[in-house]
């Protein structure tokens, strides 16, 4: 499974093969505007700075804008004139890293995102992005290290998906009583997590505790979309659980909605 999900500014995008939790884009100051408004008219007023952070905004949101509808090209032109004015532009970064990443561009999606939670050392959402690009392309453990940096930031509003993200990108470095401490915080926070809980029936099926593993993933396909992993895995737990009836349910479910995963797997 894929770490999760990117937040933009209201826009959910997927993120790569990771299923971790949401990722967070940040909104300049004063705010993007919706690109279905006229332009911004200047003052005479307005000083040189403030006409360019009105054109940053407004470049901002049109990229986020066609990002929605999957023009990448468009999205990609405004959020690199807006880092060609301000280089030091965390949010253009993080554009730029999901255009990247919906290209393939995995590289070019990592060196973004990092450098999205180097310009902006305060904000929690873009330390929980670049860990979890780490965690979904097989650094772990460095990924521990950002999510614990972004859980500690004062002010973070979405600490529950730092620690979804955590929890599950521990269960790949075996440390597995961090596994069970943040799924768990991660889920007092937001009882709907779906990667948190997805990680935890991962966690339960992984030591034998398949009936707290049934629960948990009920609550994880009742929370969100599902994808084939989540179905194989309902149907494993069923299957150990010997209710072979729920086992052939989901599996029926697999081949209906995703049938090259199903054609992939032995099990299905």
């Amino acid at each position: 499974m894929r770490p999760h999900k990117v937040l933009l500014a209201g826009l959910i995008l997927a993120v790569g093969a990771t299923g971790c939790s949401r990722l967070t884009f940040v909104r300049p100051k004063g705010g993007v505007k919706p690109v279905e408004t006229p332009a911004s008219e200047y003052r005479v007023s307005d000083d040189k700075a403030t006409r360019k952070r009105i054109e940053e905004s407004e470049s901002l949101g049109m990229a986020e804008q066609r990002l929605r509808v999957g023009d990448l090209e468009t999205a990609e032109r405004e959020a690199s004139k807006v880092l060609r004015a301000n280089p030091k532009s965390a949010a253009a970064h993080t554009l730029l890293a999901i255009v990247d990443g919906a290209r393939g561009d995995t590289k070019g999606a990592g060196e973004h995102y990092r450098q999205a939670a180097e310009l902006a050392p305060q904000d929690g959402g873009m330390m929980n992005n670049y860990g979890a690009w780490l965690c979904a392309n097989g650094y772990p453990a460095e990924a521990l290290v950002w999510f614990d940096r972004a859980i500690a930031t004062p002010g973070y509003p979405t600490p529950a998906a730092a620690l979804a993200n955590a929890g599950g990108c521990a269960l790949q470095t075996g440390q597995y009583e961090r596994v069970e401490r943040d799924l768990r915080k991660a889920l007092a926070l937001d009882p709907n997590n779906a990667y948190a809980l997805l990680s935890m029936a991962r966690n339960a099926h992984r030591i034998g505790h398949d009936m707290e593993a049934r629960a948990f993933i009920e609550r994880r396909i009742a929370a969100a979309p599902v994808d084939a992993s989540v179905l194989q895995l309902a149907a494993d737990i069923e299957n150990r659980l010997g209710d072979k009836a729920a086992a052939e349910r989901y599996r029926q479910r697999l081949r209906a909605e995703f049938p090259q995963a199903a054609a992939a797997s032995p099990r299905g």
